[in-house]
């Protein structure tokens, strides 16, 4: 049979003379092989971009690429091939017919391509993909051979012919089956895996090659001369192909190298992005947690407090009036103590509800302080307007109330103040709108007055305090700590202790820090009062130390104004130096307003601080402003978790989802957890669920005086011993109830006090 010239399947003639001389210049069969191994490489490589991608404009143009490698390194395989052959006879190539060998070997590669395309295929789909493929670059390689020219005739031995064509077939099932299991995957093992199924492909094309070559037999006729004359130099022309092929190869290469680094940025990117979300979601919710009472929605007072500074300000400047209206609901603790907390939440919302519905505008500014007090803030012409408003809040909370199937009805005592008149700071008039409540409440309830000059007696108390404590500070006599203990969870004992300043007044009994913090911070003694505790609490674990305790550790808390102080890493080298304390057993609270006041020069002494080998604690997190971007920089040991977090935590899926939140950011940040407020036993579950470290609060003991610690310490480690079982889960043994109860009492009625 005779085909474009080439005889198949037909003996040779007896006349004429066969050449036997034939021989390949192995330069140039070097150089093929190595274009058909980029061939593989380059197809196995279209091929992983083509699953990548999800655009399907993106996946024709991987395809259309991946076809041209494919394509282009097989038919340049082939035509380097036959350069490299060298036969005693003049050799020439007939354009059109090389060209369309080329013509169907792009067919071929694009029917492979859009073969790998598919995701999943069964095997008998791909072997007859593979044997189309085959048949299509057996055809390319004889087209291309027809395409020889020269003065003898070409006959194919058969058996070599069919095995050819055979090697197409299994090759294109070989690389239909590699490129689907090397599409996916990463690593140097897999890029290993690769280049060494290039090679096998290229050894497969070349072999397919020279078989066809093999079966070929010249035989030049009896009446021709044969010539050697050829106008083609096989070296040039093979180099010049194959720098092409390789080029195209390369550049389609480059091109999915960059477009993979890009997709993996990209994909970094959104993976920041997404981080970065959750972040400003959790920011989010911090910032609602210290901005609104998680109860009834309202502003809390952070809250009240920022926009309070913007009305003043604005007021300042246009010399208007404004209103605060402080309420305190009567007999509230009845509710709780009868009815139980949950009863008096819901009644804090009704009231809530009610007191929003009073005012007269969104203007008006409305927050709850905390307990059943809540304050209002508005802009008026004339004291009349407050008295009104504060009339008609009285008479909507007198409306009957059904709860726990019973109806009540509630009352409020009210105090109020007027800027300019009663004071021109928000402290100011927050302080006398609190005298007028008090005054409201003297006067038997259910009332409301506004602050008036009489008022006053209370402020000439609040300065006679001042003078006592004074006084106090300078003799060393009425203050004392109580000492709080911090259980560490993973250990099952207490490992710490927060020292609590208490003064003993001689007239008004014991004074917890709300009644005297605030004159000490108001009249420049805080920092006094800051190093009179520090050193107190030295001496106490000194003393504690030579108990027994000695692993034990005491935290101090640290106010803003002292914070600012350069002097303050050295009192506390003193203090430190004065009662033999190791500094790793010192840690110094801060509040995260405090942090934030002057983040340049507090981050320095901080420094400072923490290079004497004291550690440091960020108090009340979550209720301040603190930056997370700060907060790294920050050289902190010990993050505590406001208690207003972990109240409602067994009914609030909200607040223990924020719980979490932050002991997975602290945990980030290489940060020890404490949560403080700590009071029942479905709370510290939920803690030790979600891994934090300490807790502390009335589940373990109220503040005691420095002289009942020790067996505070002793019964609570006897209390959390774990169990060889708990001691295996890293957990400690649930405490008992009745020994907590007969100590503090009902955690419904007792609320922590710092």
């Amino acid at each position: 049979m005779e085909w474009l010239g080439l005889h198949f399947f037909t003996d040779l003639p007896k006349s004429g003379h066969l050449l036997l001389h034939c021989s390949h210049n192995p330069f140039l069969v070097l150089m093929a092989y190595l274009v058909a191994c980029a061939a593989g490489f380059g197809t196995l490589d279209m091929a992983e971009r083509v699953s990548h991608v999800d655009n399907p404009a993106a996946q024709r143009r991987w395809r259309w690429i991946g076809a041209g490698c494919l394509a282009g390194g097989i038919w340049s395989t082939h035509f380097i091939s036959m350069l490299a052959f060298q036969a005693p006879v003049a050799i020439h190539y007939d354009t059109f017919l090389t060209f369309a060998s080329l013509l169907i070997a792009m067919i071929a590669a694009l029917f492979a391509m859009q073969t790998l395309s598919h995701a999943q295929l069964r095997f008998h789909q791909y072997l007859v993909a593979s044997i189309w493929m085959g048949l299509g670059i057996a055809l390319m390689h004889y087209v291309g051979m027809s395409a020889m020219r020269t003065e003898a005739q070409v006959y194919f031995e058969t058996g070599l012919f069919v095995l050819s064509v055979v090697i197409a077939i299994g090759a294109s099932l070989a690389a239909l089956l590699l490129s689907r299991h090397l599409r996916d995957g990463s690593g140097m093992f897999h890029q290993l895996l690769k280049y060494g199924t290039s090679l096998l492909l290229g050894g497969a094309i070349i072999a397919m090659h020279f078989t066809g070559m093999a079966a070929m037999k010249l035989l030049l006729p009896a009446d021709v001369a044969g010539s050697l004359a050829t106008d083609i130099d096989p070296t040039q022309l093979s180099l010049s192909v194959a720098v092409i092929t390789l080029l195209v190869i390369g550049s389609s290469i480059s091109a999915a190298l960059a477009e993979k680094k890009l997709e993996h940025k990209e994909r970094d990117l959104r993976r920041v992005n997404a981080l970065l979300s959750e972040l400003d979601q959790a920011r989010a919710s911090l910032q609602q947690v210290a901005h609104y009472d998680a109860l009834t929605s309202l502003l809390n007072r952070r809250g009240f407090n920022q926009i309070f500074a913007e009305k003043l300000e604005e007021k300042t400047r246009t010399e208007g009036m404004l209103a605060v209206i402080f309420l305190d609901i009567d007999h509230f603790k009845r509710i709780n103590d009868s009815l139980g907390h949950d009863a008096g939440d819901e009644l804090l919302k009704v009231l809530a509800s009610h007191i929003k519905s009073s005012v007269r505008s969104h203007d008006d500014v409305v927050a709850r302080f905390g307990g059943d007090e809540f304050c209002i803030l508005i802009t008026i012409r004339h004291r009349d307007e407050a008295r009104h408003l504060a009339q008609r809040i009285m008479q909507q909370l007198k409306e009957p109330i059904e709860l726990a199937g019973r109806r009540m009805v509630m009352t409020t005592s009210i105090g109020i103040s007027i800027f300019p008149e009663d004071g021109r700071t928000s402290e100011e008039l927050l302080k006398t709108a609190d005298l007028a409540l008090y005054q409201s409440k003297d006067a038997g309830r259910n009332n409301l007055n506004f602050f008036s000059s009489n008022l006053k007696t209370r402020a000439f108390l609040e300065l006679q305090l001042e003078e006592e404590l004074r006084n106090a500070l300078r003799v060393k006599n009425g203050l004392v700590l109580h000492y709080q203990p911090i259980l560490d969870l993973q250990k099952g004992k207490v490992t710490r202790l927060e020292a609590l300043v208490r003064w003993q007044h001689p007239e008004h009994g014991l004074l917890t820090p709300e009644r005297f913090i605030s004159i000490a911070e108001n009249n420049d003694l805080i920092a006094e009062l800051d190093n009179w505790v520090l050193r107190q609490a030295c001496a106490d674990l000194s003393w504690l130390t030579e108990q027994g305790h000695r692993e034990l550790a005491v935290a101090v808390n640290c106010s803003a104004l002292n914070l600012a102080r350069d002097e303050l890493a050295d009192e506390i080298e003193y203090a430190l130096r004065s009662s033999g304390i190791a500094p790793r057993r010192l840690e110094l609270e801060v509040t995260e307003n405090a942090l934030m006041g002057n983040i340049s020069s507090t981050l320095l002494l901080l420094r400072q601080i923490r290079a004497l080998g004291v550690s440091l604690s960020i108090d009340d997190f979550g209720t301040g402003y603190s930056s997370l971007a700060y907060l790294k920089r920050l050289p902190l040991n010990t993050l505590k978790i406001d208690r207003s977090f972990i109240q409602d935590v067994p009914t609030s899926t909200t607040d223990a989802e924020i719980v979490q939140a932050i002991i997975g950011m602290a945990h980030t940040l290489h940060l020890e957890v404490i949560t403080e407020g700590v009071e029942t036993q479905q709370q510290l579950d939920l803690l030790i669920q979600h891994g934090c470290d300490y807790i502390q609060g009335y589940l373990l003991s109220a503040a005691v005086p420095a002289s009942e610690i020790a067996a505070v310490i002793s019964e609570l480690d006897q209390r959390f011993a774990p169990a060889p079982s708990a001691v295996q889960n890293g957990t400690p043994a649930p405490p008992a109830k009745d020994s907590a109860q007969r100590r503090n009492g009902p955690s419904s009625v007792v609320r922590p006090i710092r």
